[in-house]
């Protein structure tokens, strides 16, 4: 069974990195005149300053992922022709300096073939391997081949203090955006009222929808599409009846629609993240459509026509990333982790709508210069861009005769021939199966150069970000404390939780029902459970538990008629303490926080017998046997 497909061991990494930086280094030729070669040539003279440059080691302050969803070479080639001529350069996608390839394929989820390579993969499935370093099967939004969760780059970031943000132009529960905030064994779980939730719904037992776990992870800024599935009404859980918006509401989340309420955001962290949902579905394209038919490259060929539709240019997707960028950079921060996707080249492409695809790969490569610029000026950030999976468009010579084509004059002023052969006329045109290029700029890019797999993607990132992955450690020291360790009955009573930086939520239970405490969503490792203390008189527990890490804490209190403490806490506490718990297994330090109030007391006496003790040790030997002087 494969979990990940690294194919960089050890220092593999720098001696690729090695090699291109002594290739580099090689004197250059001379070379003529750009015009006596046709005008083709990219590389002048001084470009291996820019190389030399940009080889530098890890870590970064911050990393910007950027995914072309769809966007394998072909249709990189494509944009560049059409927009820019053969000769030419996107700006932003074809200016990082290290470059490499990687693969793709996902696995089997099940039967004789269960782990073993299915070589044309879904946006799930890749999307998942570079947010989690895990191989799964297609339709899996990060979980394993058996349905466990993986934890993601974007989870981990902000379990690691780091903000975090998800852009799309797509719905954002769409496959690419859900990688980094959900796991589901079904990608189309979008909200409450999908049927294919199972048992991943909440009413069910599971996680919830791709939407209800998007609050759950609470990314610091979001901004895409799909407000369509926030109409939807909680089926369980402490929000069930209310709308998806009415929780990020009371949530604390900054709910905008449009460009000016995104516009009037200028701040967003932990206590008020951002949630900009700009349309119910997918974000309209740049290019109105065109339509690509059998024959159709030998009919007069089309130039792309702006689409009228186009959402403001507030809202492109260059804009939402310098947004994005700003909301993350801004003061006090530990860096950041943003993932962008400019997700309609495939949508396009499925479509064999030529103009569309190329009008979506020319917007992301404007979210790539923004990237960059930041990055730049930054000088420790690490921006990677790349795709999930290749697809089927093809610049052909001839119009083939049973396949759609489309003619496009490009800026060349010559005509360039598209051909889509995987599905007929109407049907949905099929990914492919064939390795991608990947691209880096900034601190630990040489990790991209040569042939990796999607899953070394993640370990890339968590590198560079120097990620601790392990929950469990990052809330290690939790500690809870009660506002009072003696109440009456129905008392209000609060837990005070602090060092869960290894969780989102925690849950609570009060020993004695038992009864369920508020789920409760951790910010910087810190929260507060208000409950009700129970009507029994006597000893009781309140026992958090952090939903990532599994960490558990016990405290305890009593309760009795008059508030006053009785003595029959464990330990022999009087009560006075307030219950603070701080390491040490749940129950044990669930018994030292109780008996806070003779702690003190008894290492006055212990210190004073100690004192006694080492006097009289030192006054008995300060001469040996015979009167002779200790020495």
């Amino acid at each position: 069974m494969f979990r990940s497909a690294s194919r960089w061991k050890g220092g593999a990494v720098l001696v690729a990195a090695s090699g291109v930086l002594a290739a580099a280094l090689l004197p250059a030729p001379a070379l003529a005149a750009t015009s006596d070669n046709g005008g083709a040539a990219r590389n002048p003279d001084d470009s291996t300053t820019a190389l030399r440059q940009s080889i530098v080691s890890g870590p970064a302050k911050n990393v910007i992922l950027l995914i072309g969803d769809g966007m394998g070479d072909s249709e990189i080639t494509v944009a560049r022709n059409y927009q820019y001529g053969a000769g030419g350069m996107l700006p932003g996608i074809d200016a990082l300096p290290l470059t490499g390839q990687y693969t793709t394929y996902s696995l089997y989820k099940d039967g004789a073939n269960k782990g073993k390579p299915d070589y044309v993969p879904d946006s799930a499935a890749t999307g998942s391997a570079w947010a989690t370093g895990t191989k799964t099967y297609d339709n899996a939004v990060s979980v394993d081949i058996d349905g466990k969760p993986q934890a993601t780059l974007l989870e981990l970031a902000r379990a690691n203090g780091l903000r975090t943000g998800n852009v799309s132009t797509a719905e954002i529960q769409d496959a690419t955006p859900a990688v980094e905030v959900a796991h589901v064994g079904a990608r189309s779980c979008y909200g409450p009222d999908s049927a294919s939730c199972g048992s991943d719904a909440l009413q069910n037992g599971g996680l919830g929808s791709i939407s209800e776990q998007l609050l759950d992870t609470r990314a610091d800024v979001t901004l895409g599409g799909g407000s369509a599935s926030f109409t939807q009404t909680a089926k369980a859980g402490p929000w069930s009846g209310k709308t998806l918006f009415d929780q990020a509401a009371e949530r604390g989340y900054q709910v905008v629609g449009d460009a000016a309420g995104l516009a009037g955001v200028t701040a967003a962290d932990q206590q008020k993240p951002l949630l900009g949902l700009f349309t119910a579905g997918n974000f309209p394209t740049r290019y109105a459509s065109t339509t690509a038919t059998v024959g159709g490259a030998d009919q007069a060929p089309v130039t792309c026509s702006p689409n009228p539709d186009r959402l403001a240019t507030d809202l492109s997707l260059s804009s939402l990333t310098n947004k994005a960028i700003s909301l993350l950079d801004a003061p006090g921060g530990d860096g950041f982790f943003l993932q962008v996707e400019g997700a309609s080249i495939d949508k396009r492409d499925h479509s064999a709508d030529a103009c569309g695809q190329i009008g979506e790969t020319v917007d992301l490569d404007e979210a790539v210069q923004a990237a960059l610029a930041f990055a730049k000026k930054d000088g420790n950030t690490l921006v990677i861009v790349t795709a999930d999976h290749a697809h089927t468009s093809q610049i052909v010579d001839s119009t083939p005769p049973a396949t759609l084509s489309t003619a496009l004059t490009t800026a060349d002023g010559t005509v360039m021939k598209v051909a889509y052969g995987t599905a007929a006329a109407g049907g949905s045109q099929q990914h492919t199966g064939s390795q991608l290029r990947i691209a880096g700029y900034g601190p630990g890019a040489a990790d991209v150069v040569g042939l990796t797999d999607q899953s070394d993607t993640f370990f890339t990132i968590a590198r560079a970000l120097e990620l601790n992955r392990d929950y469990a450690a990052l809330s290690a020291g939790a500690s809870v404390a009660l506002s009072a360790t003696t109440v009456k009955p129905g008392d209000p009573i609060t837990a005070t939780l602090a060092g869960f930086r290894g969780d989102r939520q925690v849950a609570g239970v009060m020993q004695s029902d038992p009864v369920a405490l508020p789920r409760t969503d951790v910010l910087g490792g810190s929260a507060a459970i208000t409950a009700t203390a129970p009507t029994e008189l006597g000893a009781h527990t309140i026992t958090v538990t952090g939903a990532q890490s599994g960490k558990a804490v016990t405290v305890n209190f009593e309760v009795t008629a008059d508030g006053q403490p009785s003595g029959a806490l464990p330990g022999g506490s009087t009560g006075g303490g307030n219950g603070a718990v701080n390491g040490g297994s749940a129950s044990t330090a669930g018994s030292l926080a109780s008996t806070g109030s003779v702690v003190a007391p008894l290492i006055a006496v212990i210190a004073l017998a100690l004192l006694i003790a080492g006097y009289l040790f030192v006054t008995r030997g300060r001469r040996r046997p015979g009167g002779a002087p200790q020495v």
